[in-house]
Protein backbone atom coordinates (compact mmCIF):
# COMPACT_ATOMS: atom_id res chain seq x y z
CA UNK A 1 0.00 0.00 0.00
CA UNK A 2 1.66 3.41 -0.93
CA UNK A 3 1.20 6.20 1.99
CA UNK A 4 0.82 9.54 0.46
CA UNK A 5 3.02 12.50 0.72
CA UNK A 6 3.07 15.04 3.64
CA UNK A 7 1.25 17.85 2.78
CA UNK A 8 1.54 21.45 4.73
CA UNK A 9 -0.39 20.72 7.85
CA UNK A 10 1.65 17.11 7.97
CA UNK A 11 4.85 18.97 7.73
CA UNK A 12 3.11 21.38 10.33
CA UNK A 13 2.54 18.71 12.59
CA UNK A 14 6.72 17.41 12.56
CA UNK A 15 7.39 20.98 13.55
CA UNK A 16 5.20 20.75 16.73
CA UNK A 17 7.27 17.77 17.33
CA UNK A 18 10.56 19.54 16.82
CA UNK A 19 9.74 22.14 18.55
CA UNK A 20 9.24 20.09 21.50
CA UNK A 21 13.14 18.57 21.02
CA UNK A 22 14.18 22.13 20.87
CA UNK A 23 12.09 23.07 24.54
CA UNK A 24 14.11 20.58 25.94
CA UNK A 25 17.49 20.63 24.62
CA UNK A 26 17.12 25.17 25.16
CA UNK A 27 16.84 24.24 29.06
CA UNK A 28 19.31 21.89 29.49
CA UNK A 29 22.11 23.37 27.56
CA UNK A 30 21.06 27.41 28.24
CA UNK A 31 18.94 27.78 31.96
CA UNK A 32 20.71 24.70 33.72
CA UNK A 33 24.08 26.54 32.12
CA UNK A 34 23.21 29.32 34.01
CA UNK A 35 22.08 27.73 37.06
CA UNK A 36 25.15 26.06 37.39
CA UNK A 37 27.71 29.18 36.78
CA UNK A 38 25.48 31.45 38.72
CA UNK A 39 23.70 30.50 41.90
CA UNK A 40 25.86 27.11 42.13
CA UNK A 41 29.23 29.26 41.51
CA UNK A 42 30.36 25.95 39.81
CA UNK A 43 33.46 26.59 37.14
CA UNK A 44 31.81 28.04 33.57
CA UNK A 45 34.23 24.49 32.21
CA UNK A 46 31.71 22.08 33.55
CA UNK A 47 28.34 23.02 31.80
CA UNK A 48 30.56 23.59 28.65
CA UNK A 49 31.99 20.29 29.03
CA UNK A 50 28.38 18.67 29.54
CA UNK A 51 26.81 20.78 26.34
CA UNK A 52 30.23 18.86 24.56
CA UNK A 53 29.30 15.95 25.84
CA UNK A 54 25.83 15.93 24.58
CA UNK A 55 27.19 16.85 21.09
CA UNK A 56 29.79 13.73 21.02
CA UNK A 57 26.89 11.36 22.20
CA UNK A 58 24.89 12.57 18.61
CA UNK A 59 28.03 10.18 17.01
CA UNK A 60 25.25 7.43 17.41
CA UNK A 61 23.13 8.83 15.06
CA UNK A 62 23.97 6.68 11.97
CA UNK A 63 23.39 3.68 14.07
CA UNK A 64 19.85 5.59 15.24
CA UNK A 65 19.25 5.79 11.57
CA UNK A 66 19.78 2.25 10.51
CA UNK A 67 17.90 1.05 13.27
CA UNK A 68 15.05 2.90 11.79
CA UNK A 69 16.25 1.60 8.81
CA UNK A 70 15.81 -1.96 9.70
CA UNK A 71 12.16 -1.86 10.75
CA UNK A 72 10.88 0.00 8.09
CA UNK A 73 8.92 2.92 10.22
CA UNK A 74 10.41 5.84 11.90
CA UNK A 75 7.57 6.78 14.08
CA UNK A 76 8.90 4.47 17.10
CA UNK A 77 12.19 6.33 16.69
CA UNK A 78 11.12 9.82 16.87
CA UNK A 79 8.66 9.13 19.68
CA UNK A 80 10.98 6.43 22.03
CA UNK A 81 14.03 9.22 21.51
CA UNK A 82 11.66 12.04 22.90
CA UNK A 83 10.76 10.13 25.75
CA UNK A 84 14.92 9.40 25.85
CA UNK A 85 15.67 13.21 25.77
CA UNK A 86 12.80 13.94 28.14
CA UNK A 87 13.44 11.69 31.00
CA UNK A 88 17.12 13.09 30.57
CA UNK A 89 16.35 16.22 30.50
CA UNK A 90 14.55 15.82 33.89
CA UNK A 91 17.72 13.84 35.05
CA UNK A 92 19.63 16.77 34.63
CA UNK A 93 17.77 19.42 36.45
CA UNK A 94 17.66 16.76 39.35
CA UNK A 95 21.33 16.26 38.78
CA UNK A 96 21.97 20.22 38.61
CA UNK A 97 20.44 20.67 42.16
CA UNK A 98 21.92 17.18 43.71
CA UNK A 99 25.04 19.34 43.10
CA UNK A 100 24.65 22.06 45.39
CA UNK A 101 24.98 18.76 48.29
CA UNK A 102 26.80 16.34 46.81
CA UNK A 103 28.67 17.62 44.22
CA UNK A 104 30.66 14.21 43.03
CA UNK A 105 27.42 12.89 42.92
CA UNK A 106 25.60 14.91 40.92
CA UNK A 107 28.04 15.41 38.64
CA UNK A 108 28.27 11.94 37.77
CA UNK A 109 24.59 11.87 37.32
CA UNK A 110 24.61 15.07 35.22
CA UNK A 111 27.04 13.19 32.86
CA UNK A 112 24.54 10.01 32.42
CA UNK A 113 21.99 12.95 31.87
CA UNK A 114 23.57 15.01 29.35
CA UNK A 115 24.60 11.56 27.31
CA UNK A 116 20.79 11.05 27.73
CA UNK A 117 20.02 13.84 26.01
CA UNK A 118 22.45 13.58 23.11
CA UNK A 119 21.36 9.85 22.31
CA UNK A 120 17.69 11.54 22.56
CA UNK A 121 17.84 14.28 19.98
CA UNK A 122 19.79 11.48 17.94
CA UNK A 123 17.47 8.94 17.48
CA UNK A 124 14.14 11.80 17.30
CA UNK A 125 15.85 13.86 14.90
CA UNK A 126 17.52 11.56 12.76
CA UNK A 127 14.39 9.84 11.93
CA UNK A 128 12.39 12.83 11.82
CA UNK A 129 14.66 14.13 8.89
CA UNK A 130 14.22 10.91 7.07
CA UNK A 131 10.42 11.04 7.42
CA UNK A 132 10.53 14.67 5.92
CA UNK A 133 12.58 13.28 3.24
CA UNK A 134 10.58 10.45 2.45
CA UNK A 135 7.11 11.95 2.51
CA UNK A 136 7.69 15.64 1.29
CA UNK A 137 7.77 16.28 -2.26
CA UNK A 138 11.18 17.65 -3.99
CA UNK A 139 10.01 21.09 -4.91
CA UNK A 140 9.10 21.57 -1.51
CA UNK A 141 11.88 20.24 0.81
CA UNK A 142 13.31 23.62 1.35
CA UNK A 143 10.05 25.58 2.42
CA UNK A 144 9.31 22.02 4.62
CA UNK A 145 13.01 22.35 6.30
CA UNK A 146 12.04 26.20 6.59
CA UNK A 147 8.57 25.61 8.62
CA UNK A 148 10.20 23.11 10.94
CA UNK A 149 12.71 25.09 11.63
CA UNK A 150 10.81 28.18 12.13
CA UNK A 151 8.70 25.93 14.95
CA UNK A 152 12.10 25.17 16.48
CA UNK A 153 12.62 28.62 16.93
CA UNK A 154 9.12 28.79 18.09
CA UNK A 155 9.74 26.21 20.61
CA UNK A 156 12.93 27.67 21.70
CA UNK A 157 11.33 31.45 22.56
CA UNK A 158 8.65 30.05 24.05
CA UNK A 159 10.08 27.97 26.28
CA UNK A 160 12.86 30.54 27.26
CA UNK A 161 10.38 33.06 28.07
CA UNK A 162 7.57 30.79 29.54
CA UNK A 163 10.15 28.94 31.73
CA UNK A 164 12.04 32.18 32.82
CA UNK A 165 8.44 33.41 34.34
CA UNK A 166 7.76 30.38 36.11
CA UNK A 167 11.78 29.87 37.42
CA UNK A 168 10.91 33.56 39.10
CA UNK A 169 11.77 33.73 42.34
CA UNK A 170 14.48 30.92 41.89
CA UNK A 171 14.83 27.51 43.80
CA UNK A 172 15.67 24.18 42.97
CA UNK A 173 12.30 22.74 43.48
CA UNK A 174 11.10 25.40 41.00
CA UNK A 175 13.83 24.06 38.91
CA UNK A 176 13.13 20.31 38.84
CA UNK A 177 9.17 21.18 38.47
CA UNK A 178 9.52 23.33 35.34
CA UNK A 179 11.97 21.24 33.53
CA UNK A 180 9.36 17.97 33.86
CA UNK A 181 6.57 20.29 33.03
CA UNK A 182 8.63 21.36 29.71
CA UNK A 183 9.49 17.52 29.20
CA UNK A 184 6.37 16.05 29.63
CA UNK A 185 4.37 18.46 27.66
CA UNK A 186 6.97 18.07 24.85
CA UNK A 187 6.25 14.09 24.93
CA UNK A 188 2.42 14.89 24.51
CA UNK A 189 2.55 16.69 22.17
CA UNK A 190 5.30 14.38 19.70
CA UNK A 191 2.84 11.46 20.47
CA UNK A 192 -0.20 13.84 19.45
CA UNK A 193 1.49 14.98 16.57
CA UNK A 194 2.56 11.74 15.02
CA UNK A 195 -0.48 9.78 15.72
CA UNK A 196 -1.63 8.15 12.46
CA UNK A 197 0.71 10.59 11.19
CA UNK A 198 3.20 8.11 9.39
CA UNK A 199 1.08 5.35 7.90
CA UNK A 200 2.42 1.53 6.99
CA UNK A 201 3.09 2.53 3.48
CA UNK A 202 5.66 4.20 1.41
CA UNK A 203 5.80 6.66 -1.15
CA UNK A 204 9.09 4.79 -2.55
CA UNK A 205 9.78 4.24 -6.43
CA UNK A 206 8.83 0.51 -6.84
CA UNK A 207 11.18 -2.00 -4.67
CA UNK A 208 13.90 -3.73 -5.86
CA UNK A 209 15.79 -6.64 -4.64
CA UNK A 210 18.53 -4.34 -2.97
CA UNK A 211 16.07 -2.18 -1.89
CA UNK A 212 15.26 -4.76 0.96
CA UNK A 213 15.32 -3.49 4.71
CA UNK A 214 18.86 -4.51 5.77
CA UNK A 215 19.23 -6.62 8.79
CA UNK A 216 20.22 -6.09 11.97
CA UNK A 217 23.29 -6.77 12.35
CA UNK A 218 24.47 -5.17 8.80
CA UNK A 219 24.96 -1.50 10.38
CA UNK A 220 28.66 -1.46 9.91
CA UNK A 221 28.43 -2.54 6.35
CA UNK A 222 25.64 -0.02 5.61
CA UNK A 223 28.17 2.40 6.89
CA UNK A 224 30.69 1.69 5.33
CA UNK A 225 28.73 1.23 2.08
CA UNK A 226 27.52 4.80 2.38
CA UNK A 227 30.50 6.35 3.18
CA UNK A 228 32.03 4.58 -0.01
CA UNK A 229 30.03 6.66 -2.12
CA UNK A 230 31.51 9.61 -3.17
CA UNK A 231 28.44 11.97 -3.31
CA UNK A 232 27.43 10.47 0.56
CA UNK A 233 30.95 11.27 1.64
CA UNK A 234 31.35 14.94 0.25
CA UNK A 235 28.12 16.31 1.26
CA UNK A 236 29.39 14.77 4.47
CA UNK A 237 32.62 17.08 4.61
CA UNK A 238 30.54 20.40 3.41
CA UNK A 239 28.56 19.58 6.20
CA UNK A 240 31.19 19.92 8.97
CA UNK A 241 33.32 22.57 7.24
CA UNK A 242 30.27 24.73 7.05
CA UNK A 243 28.93 24.24 10.24
CA UNK A 244 32.05 24.46 11.68
CA UNK A 245 32.76 27.98 10.59
CA UNK A 246 29.03 29.03 11.45
CA UNK A 247 29.35 27.54 15.02
CA UNK A 248 32.80 28.56 15.09
CA UNK A 249 31.76 32.48 15.49
CA UNK A 250 29.25 31.92 18.41
CA UNK A 251 31.24 32.55 21.47
CA UNK A 252 33.22 35.33 20.41
CA UNK A 253 30.87 38.03 18.50
CA UNK A 254 29.80 39.15 21.94
CA UNK A 255 33.06 39.39 22.86
CA UNK A 256 34.21 41.07 19.81
CA UNK A 257 31.35 43.86 20.11
CA UNK A 258 32.56 44.72 23.73
CA UNK A 259 36.22 44.35 23.36
CA UNK A 260 36.75 46.19 19.77
CA UNK A 261 33.25 48.00 19.39
CA UNK A 262 32.90 49.61 22.72
CA UNK A 263 29.34 47.57 23.31
CA UNK A 264 27.83 47.52 26.61
CA UNK A 265 26.88 44.24 27.80
CA UNK A 266 23.36 45.07 27.39
CA UNK A 267 24.14 46.45 23.55
CA UNK A 268 26.64 43.08 22.75
CA UNK A 269 23.26 40.53 24.19
CA UNK A 270 20.98 43.04 21.71
CA UNK A 271 23.26 41.88 18.52
CA UNK A 272 21.95 38.10 19.18
CA UNK A 273 18.61 39.46 18.12
CA UNK A 274 19.98 41.44 15.09
CA UNK A 275 21.60 38.36 14.10
CA UNK A 276 18.17 36.05 14.78
CA UNK A 277 16.41 38.68 12.29
CA UNK A 278 19.08 38.00 9.75
CA UNK A 279 18.92 34.78 10.03
CA UNK A 280 15.10 34.35 9.89
CA UNK A 281 15.29 36.29 6.83
CA UNK A 282 17.62 34.42 5.04
CA UNK A 283 15.25 30.90 5.90
CA UNK A 284 12.18 33.00 4.32
CA UNK A 285 14.47 33.46 1.21
CA UNK A 286 15.73 30.26 0.96
CA UNK A 287 12.20 28.47 1.19
CA UNK A 288 11.85 29.81 -2.44
CA UNK A 289 14.55 27.35 -3.57
CA UNK A 290 12.90 25.32 -6.42
CA UNK A 291 9.84 27.33 -6.79
CA UNK A 292 8.92 29.52 -9.83
CA UNK A 293 7.58 32.52 -9.68
CA UNK A 294 6.16 34.31 -12.74
CA UNK A 295 7.44 31.32 -14.91
CA UNK A 296 10.69 31.52 -13.79
CA UNK A 297 12.47 29.57 -10.73
CA UNK A 298 14.10 30.78 -7.71
CA UNK A 299 17.33 29.53 -7.85
CA UNK A 300 18.28 25.96 -6.61
CA UNK A 301 19.19 24.32 -3.16
CA UNK A 302 22.70 24.11 -4.78
CA UNK A 303 22.70 27.84 -5.81
CA UNK A 304 21.46 29.13 -2.28
CA UNK A 305 23.68 26.88 -0.41
CA UNK A 306 26.95 27.94 -2.38
CA UNK A 307 25.55 31.62 -2.33
CA UNK A 308 24.69 31.26 1.05
CA UNK A 309 28.24 30.27 2.08
CA UNK A 310 29.65 32.83 -0.27
CA UNK A 311 27.59 35.38 1.56
CA UNK A 312 28.68 34.16 5.04
CA UNK A 313 32.66 34.62 3.67
CA UNK A 314 31.58 38.05 2.73
CA UNK A 315 30.45 38.93 6.00
CA UNK A 316 33.34 37.65 7.54
CA UNK A 317 35.51 39.96 5.33
CA UNK A 318 33.41 42.76 6.96
CA UNK A 319 33.33 41.39 10.59
CA UNK A 320 37.70 41.45 9.59
CA UNK A 321 36.87 45.34 8.65
CA UNK A 322 34.92 46.03 11.58
CA UNK A 323 38.70 44.88 14.05
CA UNK A 324 40.36 46.88 12.37
CA UNK A 325 38.65 50.25 11.18
CA UNK A 326 37.07 50.00 14.84
CA UNK A 327 32.65 51.93 15.99
CA UNK A 328 33.10 53.22 12.62
CA UNK A 329 32.03 50.63 10.39
CA UNK A 330 28.72 49.91 10.21
CA UNK A 331 28.66 46.38 12.55
CA UNK A 332 25.04 45.57 12.99
CA UNK A 333 24.46 45.45 9.45
CA UNK A 334 27.51 43.36 9.02
CA UNK A 335 25.83 40.99 12.08
CA UNK A 336 22.66 41.14 10.26
CA UNK A 337 24.14 40.07 6.91
CA UNK A 338 26.37 37.37 9.01
CA UNK A 339 22.87 35.99 9.58
CA UNK A 340 20.96 36.56 6.53
CA UNK A 341 23.27 34.56 4.65
CA UNK A 342 23.70 31.86 7.93
CA UNK A 343 19.88 31.23 7.66
CA UNK A 344 19.65 30.67 3.74
CA UNK A 345 22.94 28.42 3.41
CA UNK A 346 21.71 26.68 6.26
CA UNK A 347 18.14 25.84 5.21
CA UNK A 348 19.38 25.26 1.54
CA UNK A 349 21.85 22.65 3.00
CA UNK A 350 18.98 20.77 5.17
CA UNK A 351 16.68 20.91 2.25
CA UNK A 352 19.47 19.01 -0.01
CA UNK A 353 19.95 16.67 2.95
CA UNK A 354 16.57 15.23 2.55
CA UNK A 355 16.94 15.65 -1.17
CA UNK A 356 19.93 13.19 -1.23
CA UNK A 357 18.54 11.10 1.73
CA UNK A 358 15.88 9.75 -0.48
CA UNK A 359 18.10 8.96 -3.48
CA UNK A 360 19.50 5.71 -4.22
CA UNK A 361 19.13 2.47 -2.05
CA UNK A 362 15.98 3.33 -0.39
CA UNK A 363 16.82 1.12 2.80
CA UNK A 364 20.16 3.61 3.58
CA UNK A 365 18.33 6.70 4.31
CA UNK A 366 18.47 6.70 8.24
CA UNK A 367 22.52 6.41 7.74
CA UNK A 368 22.95 8.81 5.31
CA UNK A 369 20.79 11.18 7.20
CA UNK A 370 22.45 9.98 10.58
CA UNK A 371 26.50 10.72 8.97
CA UNK A 372 25.36 13.99 7.87
CA UNK A 373 23.90 14.69 11.27
CA UNK A 374 27.13 13.40 13.16
CA UNK A 375 29.21 15.36 11.00
CA UNK A 376 26.80 18.52 12.03
CA UNK A 377 26.68 17.55 15.94
CA UNK A 378 30.87 16.94 15.49
CA UNK A 379 31.49 20.73 13.63
CA UNK A 380 29.11 22.13 16.47
CA UNK A 381 30.93 20.74 19.65
CA UNK A 382 34.33 21.41 18.16
CA UNK A 383 33.39 25.16 16.56
CA UNK A 384 32.30 26.93 19.90
CA UNK A 385 36.21 25.48 21.62
CA UNK A 386 37.85 26.23 18.25
CA UNK A 387 36.74 29.73 18.08
CA UNK A 388 37.13 30.44 21.72
CA UNK A 389 41.25 28.55 21.37
CA UNK A 390 41.79 30.43 18.36
CA UNK A 391 41.01 34.14 19.79
CA UNK A 392 42.85 33.29 22.40
CA UNK A 393 46.08 32.40 20.60
CA UNK A 394 45.70 35.73 18.29
CA UNK A 395 45.40 37.25 21.30
CA UNK A 396 48.71 36.42 22.36
CA UNK A 397 50.27 36.85 18.78
CA UNK A 398 49.07 40.10 18.23
CA UNK A 399 48.37 42.59 21.15
CA UNK A 400 45.63 44.28 19.79
CA UNK A 401 42.21 42.82 19.69
CA UNK A 402 40.72 43.81 16.60
CA UNK A 403 43.46 41.83 14.90
CA UNK A 404 43.38 38.87 16.70
CA UNK A 405 39.42 38.87 16.34
CA UNK A 406 40.17 40.06 12.80
CA UNK A 407 42.52 36.80 12.15
CA UNK A 408 39.68 34.18 13.25
CA UNK A 409 36.84 35.66 11.44
CA UNK A 410 38.98 35.45 8.32
CA UNK A 411 39.66 32.02 9.34
CA UNK A 412 36.03 31.09 9.56
CA UNK A 413 35.71 33.54 5.95
CA UNK A 414 38.17 30.99 4.32
CA UNK A 415 36.00 27.70 5.59
CA UNK A 416 32.91 29.19 4.28
CA UNK A 417 34.73 29.48 1.03
CA UNK A 418 35.86 26.12 1.22
CA UNK A 419 32.55 25.18 2.19
CA UNK A 420 31.22 26.91 -0.94
CA UNK A 421 33.63 25.02 -3.17
CA UNK A 422 32.59 21.37 -2.26
CA UNK A 423 28.93 21.99 -2.52
CA UNK A 424 29.67 24.05 -6.20
CA UNK A 425 31.61 20.86 -7.08
CA UNK A 426 29.91 17.82 -5.73
CA UNK A 427 28.94 15.45 -8.61
CA UNK A 428 25.88 13.43 -8.75
CA UNK A 429 22.26 15.44 -8.83
CA UNK A 430 21.63 16.98 -11.89
CA UNK A 431 18.58 19.91 -13.18
CA UNK A 432 16.82 16.86 -15.47
CA UNK A 433 18.23 13.57 -15.25
CA UNK A 434 19.25 12.74 -12.13
CA UNK A 435 22.13 10.47 -11.06
CA UNK A 436 21.97 8.46 -7.96
CA UNK A 437 23.32 8.15 -4.80
CA UNK A 438 25.59 4.91 -4.76
CA UNK A 439 25.89 4.90 -8.98
CA UNK A 440 28.62 6.26 -11.21
CA UNK A 441 27.98 9.85 -11.42
CA UNK A 442 27.24 11.17 -14.94
CA UNK A 443 29.54 13.96 -15.51
CA UNK A 444 27.74 14.90 -18.98
CA UNK A 445 24.78 16.24 -17.25
CA UNK A 446 24.43 19.68 -16.08
CA UNK A 447 25.17 19.39 -11.89
CA UNK A 448 22.27 20.92 -9.25
CA UNK A 449 21.78 20.85 -5.89
CA UNK A 450 24.65 19.51 -3.53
Amino acid sequence: MQASNFGWGRIARLGLVQAGLGSIVVLTTSTLNRVMVVELALPALLPGALVALHYLMQITRPRMGHGSDVGGRRTPWIVGGMAVLAASGVLAALATVWMATQPLAGLLLAVLAFAGIGLGVSASGTSLLVLLAKRVQPERRAGAATLVWLMMIVGFAVTAGGAGQLLDPFSPTRLVAVTAGVSALALLVTVLALAGLEGHGSVAAPERPQDAPPAPGEFKAELRAVWADATARRFAIFVFVSMLAYSAQDLILEPFAGAVMGYTPGQSTSLSGTQHGGVLLGMLMAAAAGRSWRGRRLGSLRGWTVGGCIASALAMAGLVMAGLIGPAWPFKATVFLLGTANGAFSIAAIGSMMQLASEGRQSREGVRMGLWGAAQAIAFGLGGLIGTAASDVARLIFHAPGAAYGCVFALEGLMFLAAAGIAANRPGLSSGAVGRLGTPPDHTAARSTP
